[in-house]
């Protein structure tokens, strides 16, 4: 079946490793820009838990809720026609017992138009993604730098212990993950991790070896203020674009130029 106008569902999405065809994820929080994105052709869209900070202002992605998650979900799957749509399970939504972690993954996938959901860990995260995936949840696993567990890190720096990186991806693998997301983690130890499993890997600062990419939609287009990290390629200044536009307008409305009589009724 072809998926160039129809949905991408998690086995047409899984299996695009095996036909050797890179992966490419963007995150999207709204309606207007989850639309943009899908029709660019990208295969998946995060609602990552990342809006905690790009969208709402926040110094980390722990203040987002399940509620919020599932209202920004359900305007960006409102919007999709073609991508998977994967929504992020915030803190701690699925540090409760498999039990609640299936009661909170479930609205994700009732209330929001989305077909999977992420959570950060791999090996002690393995009852959860195995108890997800035996619910019919599909689960996509995020393991390196996971930025809800910040203060235990002590902020956000490269993960380069390998033995448990292999063990938190093989265990995530095989608790039933459809995918796994490689964060800020060496490029050979992504390229060794990805050689070893059989489910896709998405980097996000972890070199181009990993079977796909995703980043922050708001850093690729340049709309995230401050520092841009190491891992990102801004592609669009659109933070320029927008002040300067604005600026236009300001200049033109004080100066009595907007509206002229092309946007005036008569």
């Amino acid at each position: 079946m072809s998926t160039e106008n129809r949905r991408i569902t998690v086995p047409q999405f899984a299996a695009l490793k095996a036909a050797g065809r890179k992966i490419t994820m963007l995150t999207a929080y709204d309606f207007a820009m989850a639309k943009l994105i899908d029709a660019a052709g990208i295969e998946g869209i995060l609602v990552g838990d990342s809006m905690s900070m790009v969208v709402q202002g926040h110094e980390n992605t722990l203040p987002v809720t399940l509620d919020e998650m599932i209202y920004h979900a359900e305007m960006v799957g409102r919007a999709v026609q073609h991508a998977l749509v994967v929504v992020d399970m915030p803190f701690p939504s699925f540090h409760l017992g498999k039990y609640k972690a299936i009661e909170n993954a479930g609205r994700i996938l009732k209330e929001a138009r989305c077909q999977a959901v992420k959570l950060e860990g791999g090996v002690e995260q393995a009852e959860v993604i195995e108890a997800l995936s035996s619910s019919g949840i599909p689960v996509m696993a995020h393991v390196g730098l996971r930025p809800q567990n910040v203060h235990c890190l002590g902020g956000y720096s490269v993960q380069r212990d390998r033995e448990n990186l292999l063990a938190d991806a093989k265990a995530a693998e095989s608790s039933g993950a459809f995918a796994i997301v490689l964060e800020c983690i060496p490029a050979e130890i992504a390229r060794e991790i990805t050689q070893t499993l059989a489910i896709p890997t998405i980097g996000i600062g972890a070199g181009v070896d990993c079977d796909g990419q995703i980043l922050v939609m708001h850093d690729l287009l340049g709309l995230t203020p401050g520092r841009t990290p190491r891992h990102v390629k801004v592609y669009a200044d659109l933070k320029t674009q927008v002040i300067g536009a604005v600026s236009q307008y300001r200049d033109e409305v004080r100066e009595g130029t907007f509206p002229d009589d092309r946007q005036t009724f008569h």
